[in-house]
């Protein structure tokens, strides 16, 4: 009778023992599943202090290259105070500082690599430049949302100038086929060789472009939709769902699994296409954020994961050059 009693408290004891583990093991299993979200810190020495007496503008892109170096995108001397950029004014009322190059380029370490930009022969700088990417083969893409720009740039890494696609002044609205209008950010596909145009800050539509050529191959709006340029009014979280983009379209992403990430920004919503156009589904965040909107951008190395991230924030604002956000995952 004992031994029964101790062969049973045994078996109990293995089949408890056998239990746990196994919950154990499906918890385990169910955080293997969890994608983390990347972490936003700030690390106040990054960069190291620019040279010349240089100050960084209203930093308005950033974007990190296949050696990871950090491309920034800023509005330089005319974002900046007349008491920050003394060196620039006539006369000049003290040994420091003017406005940095609009594209600066750090390494890991936080030294400037690189710096160029600006208005040159052969092409329009953008009254307001928005958005850079370095794209597969090297090369530099510029949009610009200022009140005339119709026009993306392309360049070399150390500046040199390729291709204009469009031109100051003549956006002609969502179906102009050479122009676009106030554009937020281009995407380079590097398995299409295909440029795609977050158009923008005045059109409502994503357009596509050959990469090389620079030309438009095919654009779409919400949904699919040809685009049409109405006034939608103001938002409003509890009507049914706009079948338009509102502006800005702030980006127009391609992830990993081959589709198109759009930020429907006003509208609090991100749409899911495919690369032709096809509406495939959306998804809502912050849906009662009545301003500037929520869903503004993807952090490029989460976009690659098909990770979407809202900002609650108004507007990007002008970082100090002893600081930066960094991204770790």
């Amino acid at each position: 009778m004992t031994n029964r009693r101790a062969v049973g408290a045994a078996f109990a004891a293995l089949l408890a023992v056998l239990g746990c583990t196994q919950a154990l093991l499906d918890r385990q299993a169910d955080q293997a599943q969890v994608v983390q979200a990347p972490v936003f810190e700030v690390d106040p020495l990054w960069p190291k202090p620019l040279p010349n007496h240089w100050l960084l503008g209203m930093t308005i892109g950033v974007w990190v290259d296949e050696q990871d170096h950090v491309w920034i995108i800023h509005r330089s001397s005319a974002t900046l105070n007349n008491n920050e950029k003394g060196l620039e004014l006539n006369p000049p009322t003290g040994e420091c500082c003017r406005g940095a190059p609009p594209v600066l380029v750090f390494d890991q370490a936080g030294n400037l690599v690189r710096h160029w930009g600006g208005p040159g022969p052969g092409y329009e700088w953008p009254e307001s430049n928005h958005g850079i990417f370095v794209d597969h083969k090297g090369n530099v893409w510029i949009g610009g949302n200022g009140a005339k720009d119709a026009q993306v740039l392309k360049f070399t890494k150390d500046g040199k100038f390729l291709l204009q696609v469009g031109k100051y002044g003549n956006n002609k609205g969502s179906n102009d086929l050479e122009n676009f209008g106030r554009a937020a950010k281009i995407f380079v596909d590097p398995k299409t060789n295909e440029a795609f145009v977050a158009d923008g800050y005045q059109n409502k539509r994503v357009a596509v472009l050959d990469a090389d050529t620079g030309k438009m191959k095919r654009y779409w709006g919400a949904y699919g939709n040809r685009p049409d340029d109405s006034n939608l009014g103001p938002y409003n979280p509890d009507a049914p769902p706009a079948q338009q983009f509102r502006n800005p379209v702030h980006c127009s992403d391609v992830s990993n699994d081959g589709l198109v990430y759009v930020c429907d920004r006003q509208n609090d919503r991100l749409q899911v296409f495919t690369k032709d156009g096809k509406f495939i589904k959306e998804q809502w965040y912050a849906r009662r954020s009545l301003s500037e909107g929520s869903v503004w951008t993807s952090p490029s190395r989460a976009i690659r994961s098909s990770a979407t991230f809202s900002w609650p924030t108004a507007a990007t604002r002008r970082c100090a050059s002893s600081c930066a956000r960094r991204w770790r995952s």
